[in-house]
């Protein structure tokens, strides 16, 4: 039951957080997204590398 309200909180806050700071939102996607097509990169040269 404790999960359920937890999940239910946690979805209002980013729904509130994304409402009254757009720019903050999409800059935080913006570098999440970035920190896993670096990732990606490093992955796909540590696989190149092996032979």
């Amino acid at each position: 039951m404790n999960k359920k309200y937890l999940k239910m909180a946690t979805i209002a806050f980013i729904a509130w957080y994304v409402i009254s700071r757009p720019d903050g939102a999409a800059s935080l996607v913006n570098s999440g997204l970035g920190g896993l097509g670096n990732a990606a990169d490093s992955l796909a040269q540590f696989m190149s590398a092996i032979p």
